[in-house]
């Protein structure tokens, strides 16, 4: 997903068809894919009031934690 975003067009990239790039690089991501994953596993406190506000399916509740963690609202 790093390196789609990287390389795509639909992120930051500039290629149309960006799959096989994708896929020769991708392997190369995932040191960056776990430092993000080490960051999101100590919530912050918006990130925990959040949660707190989703209720209790724990899907919602990850969802409503991430987006806070990245500033973005909820969406339907």
């Amino acid at each position: 997903m790093i390196a789609a975003e990287a390389l795509s067009i639909n992120g930051d990239g500039g290629d149309v068809s960006a799959g096989g790039a994708v896929d020769a690089v991708w392997e190369q991501e995932i040191p960056r894919a776990t430092a993000v994953l080490r960051t999101l596993r100590e919530p912050t406190p918006e990130m925990v009031e959040a949660g707190r506000a989703a209720g209790g399916d724990p899907a919602q509740v990850w969802n409503a934690m991430v987006r806070a963690a990245i500033g973005q609202e909820e969406t339907v």
